[in-house]
């Protein structure tokens, strides 16, 4: 049986991240393999088992690598399937890694998660393949559920530590999780990909995104809506979108829009920060630095071509046409330009 998942580690050090996508994998019942390779120290292994694991029929890489985590793009550069990066924490408090895995140039992007995240590194693989298998899809939804509970426990196990004269830890304690009803019809004939920008300010960036995904020849649907300002016709929106395969998500300042899309669906979803004020850092590490269950593939600071490149990457998986689209763009067309 082939991988579908092809997780290489830039050092033995990393296994205790890679041991939580492994952990996750098998959750997903999605077939796996681990490797040791570092970028820098055995860079003809790296180029080696992509290309070949790449023509042998594996859906996504996992780069784990710290320190200048080179393995992720390196990955990337070797492949026309989507890189998933988990940068971690061996010096400065894991920046360099994440930035290392974030900032890669046109056209070679890196779904980037959070620092030590393996876990979600892992289940936004799932996410990827469950876009075209629906028994993958499945354990995606019965995993969010297994978060849902946790959450659930948590609350109880705080009230039963907490003993106050005037706590009442019975109100509101019926609260279930339960989706709401909602008379939004959802569209059957959706488009394959849903581009939301958080404000005007976001739509250069987001026409980055659509000027590529039109020569890769996907079908989107572009929005400009505040979750902040706009809460109901947000989530509103997102009924409506509910059969389209991915979402990208287009953000400054505190990158709201992307946690509100993980919030509310089980699709992968591409994060692209803005640079709308004088420090990027901001967009960047809110959209990155998602909690335990709810990733958000990030690429760069204002880098919507390459969010285009890896919706491709990920589209492409499942539609030979795309497929051919892309592979034209990465390899055809290096010195493309706006």
């Amino acid at each position: 049986m082939t991988p579908k998942v092809m997780i290489i580690l830039g050092s033995a050090s990393d296994i205790k991240i890679a041991e939580k996508s492994t952990s996750v994998l098998e959750k997903l019942k999605i077939p796996y393999s681990v490797k040791v390779a570092s970028a820098h120290r055995t860079h003809d292994k790296v180029k080696e088992l992509v290309v070949d694991a790449t023509n042998e029929g594996v859906e996504v890489f996992i780069g784990i690598a710290g320190l200048a985590a080179h393995l992720p793009g390196s990955i990337a550069s070797y492949t026309y399937k989507p890189v998933i990066g988990v940068p971690v924490n061996a010096k400065l408090g894991g920046l360099d890694a994440l930035y290392a895995c974030s900032q890669m140039p046109f056209p070679a992007p890196v779904a980037t998660v959070g620092i030590d995240r393996g876990d979600n590194g892992a289940i936004l693989a799932g996410q990827i393949i469950a876009t075209h298998d629906n028994e993958v899809k499945e354990n995606i939804s019965k995993l969010r559920l297994a978060y849902q509970e946790k959450v659930r426990v948590g609350e109880k196990e705080v009230l039963s530590k907490l003993n106050g004269n005037y706590i009442d830890k019975e109100f509101l304690a019926n609260q279930e999780n339960e989706p709401v009803e909602s008379n939004v019809e959802k569209l059957d004939d959706a488009p394959l990909i849903s581009i939301i920008a958080g404000s005007y300010t976001d739509l250069k960036t987001a026409k980055k995104v659509t000027s590529v995904l039109d020569k890769i020849g996907i079908s989107y649907d572009l929005a400009i809506i505040s979750p902040i300002r706009y809460a109901d016709k947000f989530e509103n929106y997102m009924k409506k979108m509910e059969n389209v395969k991915l979402f990208i998500a287009v953000s400054g300042l505190s990158a709201l829009v992307t946690g509100s899309i993980v919030a509310l669906s089980e699709k992968p979803v591409i994060g692209v920060p803005c640079s709308n004020n004088d420090d990027v850092h901001d967009a960047l590490f809110t959209m990155v630095q998602m909690p335990p269950g709810v990733p958000v593939g990030t690429v760069g600071t204002d880098n919507g071509r390459n969010a285009a490149i890896l919706a491709g990457e990920i589209l492409g998986i499942s539609s030979e046409k795309i497929k051919e689209n892309l592979k034209w763009i990465k390899y055809k067309m290096q010195n493309y330009r706006n």
